[in-house]
Parts: C-alpha cells; sequence; structure tokens
C-alpha cells in the first residue's frame, strides 16, 4: 500500500475522520491507530504482522524486566535477550542467504556440507524490518541506560512501534521523542492542518513528478542496457540516480512527517539538503538523519566513538559506516558501500588533523569541499543502482551510441536540482505564502495535484527504501 496509492489515501483519510471524532478518548484513539496501522502493514502481507508482533513482545517484556531487575546481571540478559531477539530475526529474514552463500566456496574447500543454502530465507524480505528493529531496540536500550521508563501498557507500545505513517520506511522514531506525546490530548489547529498537507503534497509531488520520472526516463533505460547508450548518459545516469533515490526517499518522508502532524503528532526531521553538504561527514549529518543518529548514539559511541587512539578511532568510524552499509541491504555492492563511507571519514579526519582544522575555511576552499564531497557521494551511488558487481563494470565500460531518452527526464531532473539548491530564505517564503492561504484554498490545491498525480502515474512505482 504505497503512499501515493488511493487505497492509503482512503486509509488516512478514513482514520483521520474517526480519529478526530474519539480524540477525546485516549485509549479508544490510540486503539483505532493501532488497528488501522496493522491494517496498513498486513496489507503487504498478512504474514509480517507475525514478526512485528513477536518484536513487540519481546521488547515490551524486556522493557518490564528491566524494570524489576536491578541486578547488573540481570539487566544485562534482559537486554541481551533483546538483541539476540531483534538482531536474530533480522539476521535470518535479511542476511541468512547472502552469508550461507559466502560461505559456500569455504565449505567445498573444506569439503564440510551443512546445509545454510538450504536454511536460508530467499523469499521476500519482510517491508521495513530494518526500520522497527532499531526502533524497538532503541527503546529496550534507553530503558536499560536509565534515561527511559519502561512502558507498562502493550497497547501504548504497540502502538509507538506499528504507527503506520513511520513504520516501513522510517523516520525512525525513538520511545523517548514519541511515547510522551501520548500522554496529552492531540490538537489540530489551522497551521497544523495546512502544514501537514503542505508536507504531504510536497512529498508526492517529489515521488511521482521528481523520482519516478528522474528514474523512468533517465536512470532505468541506462542500467538495462548500458551498452545501448553514449558514454555521456552513463554519467548522467549517475548522478541523476542520486537525485532520484533523494527526492523519492526525502518524498516518503515528508508524507510520513505530514501524516503525522495530522494525528498531532511530531516526528523527527529526517532530511536537511544532503547535497550540499561540504564533507562526507556533514552528509550523514544531513542524509537519513534517524539512521546515522541512531548508529552515532547505539554503536558508535558506546564502541568509544573518537576518543582513544588513532587506530582506535579508525576502527569505530570503519564499523559504523559498515552496519549503515549493510543495514541497507545484505549485497558485497552494500558492503562496499559502507566500506567507501568509512574510508572517506577516516581521510577527512587525517586530513583535518594533519591541517590543525577544517579544510574549507574559506569560500574557495569551500567550494573545492562541496565538489569533493558532491562527486563523491554521487559517484558512490552507483554501488546502491547495480544489481550486482558486473552490472557496475557494465555501467563503466560498455558505451554504445545512442543519445535518445525521454525529454521529461531532463525536466524532472533540471527540477530536482533546483529545488533541492534553492535558498533557504526562498522556500521557507513559498512555504509561508501557501500557509497563510484559507483552509478552502488549501483543500483545492491538495485537490488539483492529487488529480494532476494519477494523470501522470504510470503504475504504483514502489519506494526505494521499502525493501529496507
Amino acid at each position: 500500500m504505497a503512499f501515493h496509492s488511493w487505497q492509503f489515501g482512503l486509509l488516512l483519510a478514513t482514520t483521520l475522520v474517526l480519529y478526530w471524532l474519539c480524540a477525546g478518548r485516549r485509549a479508544l484513539r490510540t486503539w483505532l491507530l493501532l488497528g488501522a496501522s496493522l491494517l496498513y502493514y498486513g496489507a503487504f502481507e498478512p504474514w509480517f504482522l507475525w514478526l512485528i508482533a513477536f518484536s513487540t513482545l519481546l521488547d515490551w517484556a524486556v522493557g518490564l524486566w528491566l524494570a524489576r531487575d536491578g541486578s547488573p546481571r540481570g539487566r544485562r540478559l534482559a537486554l541481551l535477550a533483546s538483541l539476540m531477539g531483534n538482531l536474530g530475526l533480522l539476521a535470518y529474514f535479511k542476511y541468512s542467504a547472502w552469508v550461507a552463500d559466502l560461505l559456500q566456496p569455504l565449505q567445498d574447500a573444506l569439503g564440510t556440507s551443512l546445509p545454510l543454502r538450504e536454511l536460508a530465507w530467499r523469499d521476500k524480505v519482510p517491508v521495513g524490518i530494518s526500520f522497527y528493529t532499531f526502533q524497538t531496540l532503541s527503546y529496550t536500550i534507553d530503558v536499560y541506560r536509565g534515561v527511559l521508563p519502561a512502558r507498562r501498557s502493550l497497547r501504548d507500545f504497540g502502538f509507538f512501534v506499528a504507527f503506520f505513517p513511520q513504520l516501513v520506511a522510517g523516520p525512525i522514531v525513538r520511545a523517548r521523542d514519541f511515547l510522551p506525546q501520548l500522554e496529552s490530548p492531540p490538537w489540530l489547529d489551522r497551521a497544523r492542518l495546512h502544514d501537514g498537507l503542505w508536507r504531504i503534497g510536497i512529498g508526492l509531488a517529489k515521488k511521482t513528478l521528481l523520482a519516478d520520472v528522474i528514474g523512468r526516463a533517465l536512470v532505468d533505460p541506462v542500467h538495462a542496457s548500458p551498452d545501448s547508450y553514449a558514454a555521456p548518459l552513463h554519467l548522467v545516469a549517475v548522478y541523476a540516480f542520486s537525485f532520484q533515490i533523494y527526492c523519492d526517499f526525502s518524498g516518503y518522508s515528508d508524507i510520513a512527517i505530514g501524516s503525522a502532524r495530522l494525528f498531532g503528532f511530531d516526528l523527527l526531521e529526517n532530511f536537511d539538503a544532503p547535497y550540499r553538504a561540504r564533507s562526507i561527514r556533514e552528509f550523514w549529518r544531513r542524509w537519513h538523519i534517524s539512521l546515522s543518529s541512531w548508529v552515532r548514539d547505539y554503536l558508535f559511541h558506546p564502541l568509544g566513538g573518537s576518543r582513544g587512539s588513532e587506530g582506535r578511532v579508525v576502527f569505530n568510524l570503519m564499523v559504523t559506516m559498515v552496519v549503515i552499509g549493510l543495514w541497507h541491504g545484505a549485497s558485497t555492492l552494500w558492503l562496499l558501500y559502507g566500506i567507501s563511507q568509512g574510508a572517506a571519514l577516516v581521510f577527512e579526519r587525517w586530513r583535518e588533523r594533519a591541517a590543525g582544522g577544517p579544510f574549507a575555511t574559506t569560500p574557495a576552499r569551500g567550494a573545492l569541499a562541496w565538489l569533493a564531497a558532491f562527486h563523491f557521494t554521487t559517484l558512490t551511488c552507483i554501488l546502491i543502482r547495480a544489481a550486482d558487481l558486473e552490472a557496475v563494470g557494465a555501467l563503466l565500460g560498455s558505451y554504445g551510441d545512442s543519445w535518445s531518452v525521454d525529454p521529461w527526464g531532463w525536466v524532472a531532473l533540471a527540477g530536482a536540482v533546483t529545488t533541492h539548491f534553492l535558498p533557504d530564505r526562498l522556500v521557507d517564503a513559498l512555504r509561508e505564502r501557501v500557509l497563510a492561504l484559507p483552509t478552502p484554498a488549501i483543500g483545492a490545491a491538495m485537490g488539483l495535484l492529487l488529480g494532476a498525480l494519477f494523470l501522470v502515474i504510470h503504475g504504483e512505482t514502489p519506494f526505494i527504501y521499502f525493501q529496507f
């Protein structure tokens, strides 16, 4: 049930009406949203509900265990149960086939015959499992650390895990940010209503008018038949994909944030113009903020962060970025992507320490730093889009002479680049003007936008991050 489908629109509209009719009754409105969330998730595959139920019950029970057990050993056992249960489930459904295939040559060399490939999961990866796994783990880790009290209500905790606007592709919500919002009665004034509709409209436009058109017209044809297209179009396809995935994922995040706002909930921002970054470190502060901040707080800092010997810091950076890479997908390409990002962070750290400070200290140096960061982040997107190493080789080395692509692809790419690099003051001024319009005008604009989108949509292209 994609966000740009009529089914999701119907679910959102119906749930909103019922929700605000019972907004004064805390239990009823929470049950309503929990039921709608499970309906939404079950629409992908009904058996997915068993997995999210397992994670929910496990971490709710672990939270109560941590609340009752004051002994260090008992608390460590509780946290270990959460880590093993959640990461074990994620490892089996997402990584077992890849690991089994990697180990098969070793098995052949040793003459062993463990049935790893037969036992591995090779069907569809459950939608959103990486997102809600990290979400529930943040809860148990925070309860273990003593920064969050355990939630005794299974209903409230289940709602936190399954809240449908951000369930399958984030932003990754932390319990300490979300659960306190359940304690106050929801409210929706004119400003929040307009802002929620604005975010949904922007997200739909990013997805359908920019990301999908760029993919259909520029990226997909070149990747499908690289030996048919001229070399410059290969480069265009690489750069175009970086804007396609940005518009696709940030568009989803906009719709999620806007939809949650219509229910009276605030979700954290997930993007901040990442291609304006002047370093790889800054890029990861701007791209998928909920993931990068999660691994910073729950992995990088516990490993030691930037403290200790230089070798230890390098190790911490590499492990963190490899985890970010493999979090996205179980493949050699995602492993290489994580390694490349970690190596870039290590290089930046070495350069700053050698120079005695940041490189971008003047406008000219800032421009050079931006060029380097932009081209690095864009070119490494080859590892994200290609199906395998053979496809990477074909994209880099198999050329034709065709220049024929859908001209709408160029229009969409120009629109994505322009809107991304617009000065913030212009974007904010436009937003304020739109939000100041009368509510009927906002509603009419949304109606026109939805009508236009249904005219140009060529099927329901899934959001790229649904596969994670």
